[in-house]
């Protein structure tokens, strides 16, 4: 199973902080951040935060 990202928003309109992407399942090799949108405002301005 692919690890969890935590994963933040980078507009400033958003009130989103963080949140965090549980895979269940095998996603492609090529899937990354980019290919999903802010939960919250839905917006596609998303970077991983490195812990």
């Amino acid at each position: 199973m692919p690890a969890t990202k935590e994963v933040k928003c980078e507009s400033a309109d958003c009130e989103l902080d963080m949140f965090e992407n549980h895979y269940t399942y095998d996603v492609p090799e090529d899937h990354s951040v980019d290919d999903l949108r802010c939960p919250y405002c839905g917006g596609r301005a998303l970077s991983v935060i490195e812990v």
